[in-house]
């Protein structure tokens, strides 16, 4: 008798955004979180953005957690970036402003502080402006240390509450556009990050 086993079919390759879910749903996922809006807002050239998008897609039921998660660190990530600013501009942060060639604009950004104080951190933290360099700024302008934090958190808070917001409530229909249009989100993406600096190089 002739077998009319069918042969089962390959494995589908799973997507860089499922390995991206998969991971934030993970045990470590709240950590990867953390660490990159830490390392964001002192060093990291990357926003954390897409990594909470991703827990939340996860575990929807998390949005509130990784919202705080994603601030808290931000604003610690900040303090470290106020900190290089503050004292160790000279050996670390004027390497990083130098790097991106944003002398003129660092300069800028400091004169703006006499005039509006926490307020313009409020304002640029909601922008696609690399939050480092708004963080080193502070540092070296010597903005009111408290302000500073405030500031950060008011900013921060605002902006992942409203990412966080958007993938809970439409979730599946972000995840199906995502999947359908990864090449134009990457590109997308990217686009967003090179607007940042270029924003905040016309400071």
């Amino acid at each position: 008798m002739t077998s009319t086993t069918e042969a089962a079919p390959p494995a589908k390759k799973k997507s860089l955004l499922d390995k991206a879910v998969a991971l934030a749903s993970g045990p470590h996922g709240l950590w990867l979180l953390a660490v990159v809006s830490f390392a964001e807002a002192s060093f990291f050239p990357i926003p954390p953005d897409p990594v909470l998008a991703a827990v939340v897609l996860a575990k929807r039921e998390r949005f509130w957690l990784a919202t705080a998660i994603c601030t808290a660190a931000s604003v610690l990530g900040g303090l470290a970036g106020y900190a290089i600013g503050f004292g160790l501009y000279e050996t670390i942060g004027k390497s990083v402003v130098e790097f991106y060639h944003l002398q003129d604009a660092m300069l800028s950004f400091q004169q703006r502080f006499a005039e509006w104080g926490g307020w313009i951190i409020v304002a640029k933290g909601l922008t696609p402006i690399p939050f480092k360099l708004v963080t080193i700024a502070s540092g070296v302008a010597e903005l009111n240390l408290l302000t500073f934090v405030v500031s950060c958190a008011i900013t921060r808070g605002a902006r992942f509450l409203l990412v966080a917001w958007l993938f809970y409530a439409f979730g599946p229909q972000a995840r199906a556009i995502i999947a359908r249009h990864k090449l134009a989100m990457l590109i997308g993406g990217v686009l967003v990050v090179a607007a940042g600096f270029a924003a905040f190089a016309l400071l």
